[in-house]
This record gives C-alpha cells, structure tokens and sequence, in this order.
C-alpha cells in the first residue's frame, strides 16, 4: 500500500480502493481520516479533533497533485 509520509502524518490508499475516487486515508496515533482528492474534501473522521483535522485538510490541499500522481501510478491510470 503506497505511503507517503508529512509531518508525522501517513497518507495512504489500499488496493481495494480501485473502484471508488481518488482519496487518501490519513493516519496518526490512533486516528484515522479518509479525504476525497477533487474536490478535497473529508470523507469521514475517526478521532482527530478539529485542529488537526483542518490541518490535515491544508496538507492534502498542498499535496494534492502529489497524492494524485502516486494514486494514477498505483492504479495504472
């Protein structure tokens, strides 16, 4: 599973996300955020309080072609 890692944060995706838009699940602790690419948006939220989940957001707003490059070479797109 392609990982990419940003200030303490773990951007991911799983093989078994093929079929459902470009996202990333984004882990730290014991936390876990799902947040779709285009338009960058938050799925679901398990755990990070507000603070952090808009961090998150500004993260994935920055990284957002990156993240999308990784998922279209991942999925041979």
């Amino acid at each position: 599973m392609p990982t990419i890692e940003i200030a303490g944060y773990k951007f991911r995706f799983y093989s078994s996300d093929i079929n459902e838009p470009p996202h990333v699940h984004v882990i730290r602790d014991e936390h876990e955020a799902k947040v779709w690419l285009r338009p960058v948006k938050v799925a679901y939220n398990r755990g990070y309080i507000d603070a952090k989940l808009n961090r998150i957001v500004k993260l994935t707003r920055q990284n957002e072609d990156r993240f999308l490059e990784a998922w279209n070479a991942y999925f041979g797109r």
